[in-house]
């Protein structure tokens, strides 16, 4: 697959991979699995949305951003795969948070936002199994935060 083709169709581009706020590693392969750490909707090293939906950010909004956390993903797997996507096998999982205001219910509309763009991209390959929860807050205010499970070729 030639991924940055595939984004170009879809009118999106590869961004450079975000860098840890933190200490940890942006992702860890263990055998065929490559785990991704929590992403961010950073563009170019700022937040596309902050705080509590849909008091501070509407639905639609978190759902696009939860969109922009899977190119930062994508970007920290193209690294790590130094662009051969020929060893992508399948998305296994994705794990979505949601700063949510207390009565709101919406946490999996959210993450669809997420799991809607990796069908685009990887058609079959992007099945996965998934958790939308909805939390009180999240690193730096940020209105969503989305983790991978990836699995790739030996």
């Amino acid at each position: 697959m030639d991924l940055k083709a595939r984004l170009a169709e879809l009118g999106l581009v590869l961004p450079q991979a975000p860098k840890p706020l933190a200490t940890y590693i942006p992702a860890k392969r263990s055998g065929n699995l490559i785990y991704v750490s929590g992403q961010l909707p950073m563009v170019q090293g700022e937040l596309t949305v902050k705080g509590p939906v849909p008091s501070a950010t509407s639905v639609e909004d978190a759902a696009a951003a939860a969109g922009q956390c899977v190119l930062n993903m994508l970007a920290i797997i193209d690294d790590m795969l130094q662009g051969d996507w020929t060893k992508f096998v399948q998305v296994v999982r994705v794990g979505g948070f949601v700063a949510s205001d207390n009565d709101f219910y919406g946490q999996p509309t959210v993450i669809n936002g997420a799991s809607n763009l990796l069908g685009e991209i990887f058609g079959k390959q992007a099945t996965h199994a998934r958790a939308a929860v909805g939390v009180n807050a999240l690193p730096i205010n940020t209105s969503v935060e989305v983790e991978f499970l990836i699995q790739v070729k030996d």
